[in-house]
């Protein structure tokens, strides 16, 4: 009788050993697998940043309809006026804050990329190449932020010399000092050009940096980085 108790008891430790063995495994395998998913999720966001970051910090792009219905193009180069849907502004690495006191006042002066010490600066043009009056909308728009530097980022768009400066509205609900907000957190500025002639053109600088004197400017978007672009619509689209 002693014996088969013994038995019976040797049978379920055994059983409950394997048990636990099952568990164990099953476990090891869940584990396994959970690290497996966080890994694709980590390579994949790396790969959608660098797709998102790979042409730059800003660029421009142009409805075909405006060109192939208006003959409106853009360019930077006054010497090569060829249709061109997208133009590239070359990226800055690294952003360290400055004062807009240290922008270059000549900085609308130049053609193409001309980019300071901490700062993006482009210069390109639109010109209405055909025989129609015509006329354009405009939009800067922030495609993607990291570490909320656009709480610090100021964009000043520079018009045929003409200039104003954006900026997203302060903490205290305020406008920050010398700028006009942001149209939305996503939407720096929307505009309407009407009576576009043949033979009219306009010269756009876009220069953008981390201003030092607002307090948003902090060591929290140290390493952060921001991406834009500007596009010309051949008609109003809501946002």
């Amino acid at each position: 009788m002693d014996n088969n108790v013994e038995e019976i008891k040797s049978k379920s430790d055994i059983r409950i050993r394997a048990n636990k063995r099952n568990r164990e495994r099953k476990l090891s395998k869940l584990l396994k697998l959970a690290l497996l998913v966080i890994l694709l999720i980590l390579v994949l966001s790396y790969c959608i940043v660098g797709l998102v970051y790979n042409n730059g910090n800003f660029s421009i792009t142009l409805d075909r309809n405006l060109y192939m219905e208006n003959k409106i193009i853009i360019y930077d180069d006054p010497d090569y006026k060829v249709f061109r849907s997208e133009l590239y502004a070359d990226s800055v690495n690294y952003f360290d804050n400055i004062s807009y006191k240290w922008l270059p006042e000549d900085i609308d002066k130049y053609d193409g990329s001309h980019n300071g010490e901490n700062y993006v600066a482009y210069s390109f043009y639109i010109e209405n190449t055909g025989d129609d009056v015509s006329d354009y909308w405009s939009e800067i728009v922030i495609d993607d932020v990291i570490k909320n530097v656009d709480e610090a980022v100021r964009v000043r768009v520079y018009k045929n010399g003409e200039y104003e400066t954006y900026a997203k509205v302060g903490a205290n609900g305020q406008p920050e000092k010398h700028t006009i907000p942001f149209e939305s957190d996503t939407l720096v500025k929307m505009d309407h050009v009407e009576n576009f002639k043949p033979g009219d053109k306009i010269k756009y600088t876009i220069v953008f940096w981390l201003e030092g004197s607002d307090p948003e400017c902090t060591d929290n978007i140290l390493g952060g980085e921001i991406k834009m672009h500007m596009h010309f619509n051949s008609e109003f689209v809501e946002k």
